[in-house]
């Protein structure tokens, strides 16, 4: 690091470490097509004493979903499919879908609605919902132990069992995060014959020279892969919120162990693992409109659609004020991610149009057409509600960009 305003960030980063709240992370930054910088800290495995560097390999969770929603936006363009198509004429196993009556008190109680189409899947206002959430729908995800998990059977019986589900409520009608990229990656994987993971490889990976990204932890990548630390007493998938006197750095799953080394299951919505070198890459193609080099992933116009929100207004009106360290006021919801509509009703720093998502563990990632500005952070903790980061590098990030003009 050279003596910059950006400093401040790395101390930023060490402050975490020193204190127990993080065991490591990384920090890269790109402003108008080059490295602007780049910062690593701490350790990646707290007992092997493992730093946390450059080609550390973390599991990126949902900074999956705008990788995999870029795949159905590809298949647009090709005249495969549209924003209007509706889920049951792809998947069958969708048709005839009931919702979850408005104040319903049992699982049981349901109407008819339609089909959600596309848009609605992109956006999260399919009806689908997460286990993690709160509602009847939620809980009966949770009895019926459906997850996502890489080694839990296919993506083929896990849609099966989804659309035994009612809808948490009509398609249009809410926001709700959910599985909905999930089923997104069955519906590309029936319109290509290809599973998922082909598909992304070739089509996106690839085009991209993302050599370290996948939907399975490698062999030369095992000890490279960062431990997966929770902020919870319990070792568990755990997202709920942590208990202020909660034991810090609790070994949830080790690079040894992973379930991504025996992927049976490719989650659109969570399934990836990678580097910051190639987040990046996939970053800096949105921030240029679909650009690779001298080539296009996709068009202008449909990397614009992309960022721009596609719903009637913010979050918050279509239902949660808050989710995990995510703001709903202020923000609008585009395909794979959420855009800023008003930094004063977000609280959040930025500019009006930024792009951004985040993963369970902590992962983050924001680009700023206005600043032609692609920013990524990458740590391994549970759950990614502990603490303020995301808001705390945002507004640290503005800061060093106004001191170092």
């Amino acid at each position: 690091m050279d003596n910059t305003p950006f400093e401040q960030i790395a101390k930023w980063q060490n402050s975490y470490v020193e204190s127990g709240r993080y065991a490591g992370s990384s920090v890269l930054i790109h402003q108008d097509g080059k490295e602007k910088f780049f910062s690593a800290v701490g350790l990646r495995d707290i007992e092997t004493g493992s730093k946390f560097e450059r080609d550390t390999v973390v599991r990126l969770y949902s900074m999956t979903k705008p990788v995999t929603s870029l795949a159905v936006l590809i298949l647009i363009e090709r005249g495969l499919l549209t924003l209007d198509t509706p889920l049951d004429a792809v998947l069958p196993s969708f048709r005839k879908p009931k919702a979850l009556t408005p104040n319903a008190q049992r699982i049981d109680q349901v109407e008819d609605c339609s089909s959600p189409t596309i848009l609605h899947l992109l956006t999260h206002q399919a009806g689908f919902s997460y286990s993690f959430n709160s509602g009847l729908l939620p809980d009966e995800m949770k009895a019926r132990n459906f997850s996502m998990k890489a080694n839990h059977g296919t993506l083929d019986q896990r849609m099966s069992e989804l659309s035994a589900f009612p809808l948490a409520f009509k398609p249009g009608e809410k926001w709700e995060y959910s599985v909905a990229t999930d089923v997104l990656g069955a519906v590309i994987e029936q319109i290509t014959g290809q599973s998922l993971e082909e598909f992304v490889q070739r089509e996106i990976l690839d085009v991209l020279d993302m050599r370290e990204t996948g939907f399975r932890v490698r062999a030369n990548q095992v000890s490279r892969l960062s431990t997966l630390y929770s902020a919870h007493d319990d070792e568990g998938f755990n997202v709920a919120p942590i208990r202020p006197d909660a034991a810090r750095l609790n070994v949830s799953e080790t690079g040894s162990d992973s379930v991504f080394r025996r992927t049976t299951l490719f989650s659109g919505g969570g399934g990836l693992v990678g580097t910051i070198d190639d987040y990046a890459k996939f970053t800096n193609m949105l921030l240029s409109e679909g650009h690779v080099g001298r080539d296009r992933l996709i068009s202008t116009e449909m990397a614009r659609s992309m960022r721009a929100n596609h719903l009637p207004g913010e979050i918050a009106d279509m239902g949660p004020t808050s989710f995990a360290e995510q703001p709903m006021k202020g923000m609008g919801f585009g395909f794979g991610g959420s855009i800023l509509l008003d930094q004063k009703r977000a609280q959040t720093a930025g500019s009006i149009g930024d792009f951004s998502w985040g993963g369970i563990a902590s992962t983050f990632f924001w680009i700023d057409p206005k600043q032609n500005l692609s920013v990524v952070f990458f740590t391994q903790l549970l759950p990614s509600s502990a603490y303020p980061a995301r808001a705390e590098l945002k507004a640290l990030v503005s800061k060093c960009l106004v001191e170092s003009k």
